[in-house]
């Protein structure tokens, strides 16, 4: 009874113009769905049959030469590819090509029988008993899964860098069951069935100065164990920058709203201003209108291109919370100073609209 070939993109679950990184994440995720250790009784057997095809699949897609003969030749790539090289030999045993022969097309002439004769009972002998017996391949272990988490960071931390300790999650073979999901035939307690238990684990990494929201640091090796011999996955951290209340960001620079009083502007006056790092002394020149801004180079976040952005200071003017006797005075007698009325352009503007 004649068999329906395998189709090794059918069995991925990919179209045939599938990249090599959409194959292999097809793989992982449907390995780990199908993984034998996974599973217990007559489920196993079958998930073994299941797990076998994945692999094969897998190992002929994710190799380009192996890929372009399978596309060219279908299910047979493999005994067509050995069909050419057994061909070659032939070739070269009856006097065709090779070494000792001149370029031409292979006739069949030749002593002790015809060439076809001897090319087809080497054929045979390669290949007949593949062809009753099955492919060969042995599998192979598969690489773990990718951990993917996300970590908050402070602006602080990003001007100086940080090590952050990270709490996995990682899966392990139930020691109570071995996996099986079943003790004297009842169902594992300790892993209520499933033959999988959880082990938490904490990892310190250290993420750079600098570091901008968004970022994705990858972390070799630390993400889930493989299976049957596989490389570890990799971890990959989400930075995640909450805004400030006091710094803004932009970029590799900073911005500060910095309150000042009306005659700190008036008359000048050096005031505190602050930094991610130690509070600095700033002045703030005389004559300073609100919104002016003032810029304190290289006290901003690490650049890209090496060094440090800029903190800039936006002057804003406010007023005493309460003031007294002799300064509401002082006020009264500045009010009755003949002064420009600063609302004429605003007024102008309006009326010309």
């Amino acid at each position: 009874m004649a068999t329906t070939p395998r189709d090794y993109y059918h069995i991925l679950g990919v179209p045939r113009t599938a990249s090599p990184d959409d194959i292999k994440k097809a793989f992982r995720r449907l390995a780990r769905q199908y993984h034998p250790d996974l599973h217990a009784g007559a489920k196993k057997a079958e998930m073994e049959k299941k797990f076998k095809e994945l692999n094969e699949a897998q190992e002929v897609l994710t190799d380009p030469d192996k890929r372009k003969k399978y596309d060219q030749y279908g299910a047979d790539w493999d005994q067509a590819q050995a069909f050419e090289k057994a061909r070659q030999q032939a070739r070269t045993a009856q006097g065709f090509g090779g070494p000792w022969g001149g370029e031409g097309d292979y006739t069949g002439q030749g002593s002790g029988g015809s060439g076809s004769d001897h090319f087809s009972d080497f054929f045979e002998n390669l290949f007949g008993n593949r062809g009753r017996g099955g492919t060969g391949r042995s599998s192979s272990g598969m690489p773990g899964e990718d951990i993917e988490t996300e970590v908050h960071l402070g602006l602080r931390e990003v001007l100086t860098g940080v090590i952050k300790r990270v709490n996995l999650r990682e899966p392990r073979t139930c020691s109570t069951c071995q996996g099986s999901g079943t003790v004297r035939g009842r169902s594992c307690v300790t892993c209520q069935g499933t033959g999988m238990t959880a082990e938490y684990k904490t990892i310190e990494v250290r993420i750079p100065a600098g570091v901008q929201d968004g970022t994705r640091v990858r972390v070799a090796g630390k993400g889930q164990p493989g299976i049957n011999g596989g490389k570890r996955g990799d971890l990959y951290l989400h930075v995640a920058i909450p805004s400030d209340p006091i710094f803004r960001r932009q970029g590799s620079d900073l911005h500060v709203t910095l309150p000042i009083y009306p005659w700190e502007a008036i008359l000048g006056a050096e005031v505190t201003a602050p930094t991610l790092a130690e509070p600095v002394k700033v002045k703030v020149p005389p004559g300073s209108k609100a919104e002016g801004k003032l810029r304190l180079k290289g006290k901003g976040l690490p650049s890209a291109t090496g060094g440090h952005g800029d903190l800039f200071l936006t002057l804003q003017i406010v007023l005493p919370a309460g003031i007294s006797e002799d300064e509401r005075g002082l006020y009264e007698r500045l009010s009755k100073q003949r002064h420009p009325d600063p609302r004429t352009e605003l007024l102008y503007g309006a009326q010309r609209r």
